[in-house]
């Protein structure tokens, strides 16, 4: 009889032992060899993160000869562009090329000549040269200051098509200072145009 009770409690407290390990498993889980602490998986996205933005900002500070040789051809476009446009009175074209205060100042004297029945002509012959001046960075605003000489043929006529200013026989070199601006973490790629010096 005693080896039966011997029995009877050794059955017990295994099938006690079962139960707590099946309860302990229920609640943990168990391992299956391809999981990872939350904290390691964690810490891995973010320094992945920290990586690629550090990457951005590198590419994003460090202008290479190419990036420059791609924003100074850009920059000649966009110089022809406004030009032409402004001597036509194109605003609509101007508009997207200018930060708001320039496009102000642009439209006005638009509007200026049109009020005093002025029409403005130019021949764009061409860029002589195009060269960065200066470079600034503010928060994640940048700004590129390019110095341009052109070539232009340009004049002022009134409502009798007289000239008033400028020769349409005589071609102008011009030389302007420009600074362009652009917010690196705007998902837009224009660059605009925020300032002329003459």
């Amino acid at each position: 009889m005693n080896y039966s009770f011997e029995y009877i409690d050794i059955i017990l407290l295994a099938m006690i032992a079962g139960f707590i390990f099946l309860r302990l498993r229920g609640i943990l889980g168990r391992r299956t060899g391809r999981e990872e602490s939350f904290g390691s998986q964690f810490g891995r996205e973010l320094a992945k993160k920290k990586s690629q933005k550090d990457e951005a900002k590198v590419g994003l500070d460090k202008f290479d000869d190419d990036a420059k040789d791609q924003f100074i051809e850009g920059a000649k476009i966009a110089y022809e562009k406004i030009i032409v446009a402004f001597a036509k009175g194109e605003k609509n074209i101007l508009k997207p090329l200018l930060g708001k205060k320039i496009y102000k100042n642009f439209s006005d004297e638009i509007d200026k000549r049109n009020k005093e029945n002025l029409k403005s002509e130019l021949t764009f012959v061409g860029v002589k040269s195009a060269k960065i001046k200066n470079f600034e960075k503010k928060d994640n605003i940048y700004i590129f200051t390019v110095n341009f000489i052109s070539e232009i043929i340009t004049c002022k006529k009134d409502k009798n098509n007289k000239i008033v200013e400028g020769n349409p026989d005589i071609i102008k070199t011009a030389n302007d200072v420009w600074k362009f601006s652009k917010n690196m973490w705007s998902t837009n790629p224009n660059w605009y145009l925020i300032e002329t010096q003459v």
